[in-house]
């Protein structure tokens, strides 16, 4: 594997473990520190989703005409001191800023993901492509279990605004290393020398305009399904992040600390997991490993609703749902992460990537509405997680669908 592949994982493992020691714990300072409940938690989460989605397409054509290296790291330079300024307002109980600096964090990493996806793509091919992705999100992993690990343990004994302060600067390191040792990826050189489409005809040339790239995303009606089949696969995906340490916090009454040991499970299990995962699904079809992904969420939902319900043990109801999700998990982010830059030109991954992010997006800021409204609407558990777990019906059945009309090379890890 490049090795600039593995440097940018490494990063990325840097990156999570800052990110992770705040941003899963903020839906708990909204509902424990400023007494807001549960219904507008998740609107709050809803406004906030929104610019980075709108964002998320204009990033991908960026990409493509700026270059990746250059995008990744003005992106998360400016992440780093949004977290920092999330801190701050915490510090100071400034709901607005806790919110906007929120979404500003966000927009950095919609700007981030596309161009990190495309920086991927462009140094690796068929197999070793999912392989790549597979060590960036062992990294990401990585670092997000030592994150929430920590996060939990020192927002009980330091506080919420000073773990934002220590999140932001762990970002700040990680931007510098990748500013030190990561090169740029070839098509980023290609750029730099002036080379351009007409120069190139049949070549991995440069991108034609950004009316052309919109023209090639509106007519490929496959990558258009996959996005929406994405795109309800994110209201489920979307409960683990905000939904699931509100209700184990405020409903189970789990400490802190022990939220963030549930959520480390999570990494952990991801970086001793994914590879073998991975490796298992080469030779199989993209589509059918999103499917199967799903199955195991909803499985997840159903168990954690059902051992709440029925008093079995907060610990066994979490971390069975933990267990279970993660191996979905796991299958799911094979495609997710492959698929939009198997079936973009090769001058296109970064608009490809940035509408795929988008229009699955959409899914995603909607999840935390969603699961702020069903945690206000009934005291059922079950009931709570069985609604949630619902849209996984639709997904499967258009991913399955899909598989047939993706070609195989595309459609297989």
């Amino acid at each position: 594997m490049d090795r600039n592949i593995r440097l940018i994982g490494f990063a990325s493992g840097i990156r999570a473990s800052g990110a992770s020691m705040l941003s899963p714990f903020i839906t708990i300072y909204l509902f424990k520190v400023l007494g807001i409940p549960y219904a507008e938690i998740g609107f709050l989460f809803l406004l906030v989703g929104v610019p980075p989605l709108l964002i998320s397409p204009v990033a991908g054509l960026i990409t493509d005409r700026v270059g990746r290296r250059r995008v990744i790291l003005l992106a998360l330079a400016t992440e780093s001191a949004s977290v920092v300024m999330i801190g701050y307002s915490m510090y100071v109980s400034l709901l607005p800023g806790v919110m906007i600096f929120a979404a500003s964090s966000g927009i950095a990493g919609s700007i981030a993901g596309p161009a990190v996806s495309a920086y991927v793509a462009d140094m690796a091919e068929g197999a070793d492509r999912s392989l790549g992705y597979t060590w960036l999100r062992i990294g990401f992993n990585a670092g997000f279990t030592v994150g929430v690990g920590a996060g939990g343990f020192l927002i009980d004994y330091i506080g919420f605004p000073q773990v934002g302060f220590l999140s932001g600067g762990i970002l700040a390191v990680g931007v510098m290393v990748l500013l030190a040792l990561l090169a740029p990826s070839a098509y980023d050189i290609r750029l730099q020398a002036g080379q351009s489409r007409a120069e190139h005809q049949g070549g991995m040339e440069g991108p034609g305009s950004v009316r052309d790239s919109l023209g090639i995303l509106a007519k490929d009606r496959r990558f258009l399904v996959f996005c929406l089949a994405s795109m309800v696969s994110a209201l489920v995906y979307g409960q683990w992040s905000t939904t699931f340490p509100l209700f184990i916090k405020t409903i189970e009454g789990v400490p802190t600390w022990l939220v963030g040991v549930a959520l480390a499970t999570n990494g952990a299990i991801v970086i001793f997991g994914q590879t073998t995962t991975t490796r298992a699904m080469i030779g199989k079809r993209h589509t059918t490993a999103a499917a199967l992904g799903l199955v195991l969420f909803g499985l997840a939902f159903i168990a954690l609703g059902t051992f709440s319900l029925l008093g079995f043990g907060v610990l066994l109801a979490a971390f069975s749902f933990v267990i279970l999700l993660t191996i979905g998990e796991n299958l799911g982010a094979i495609p997710m992460m492959t698929l939009p830059s198997n079936l973009a030109p090769s001058t296109e991954r970064g608009s490809y990537n940035g509408a795929f992010n988008t229009l699955s997006g959409i899914g995603g800021i909607f999840a935390p509405l969603a699961g702020g409204l069903a945690l206000s609407a009934s005291g059922n558990p079950l009931l709570v997680w069985g609604v949630l777990a619902l849209p996984t019906i639709p997904a499967v059945g258009i991913f399955l669908w899909l598989g047939r009309r993706i070609p195989a090379a595309a459609n297989t890890v």
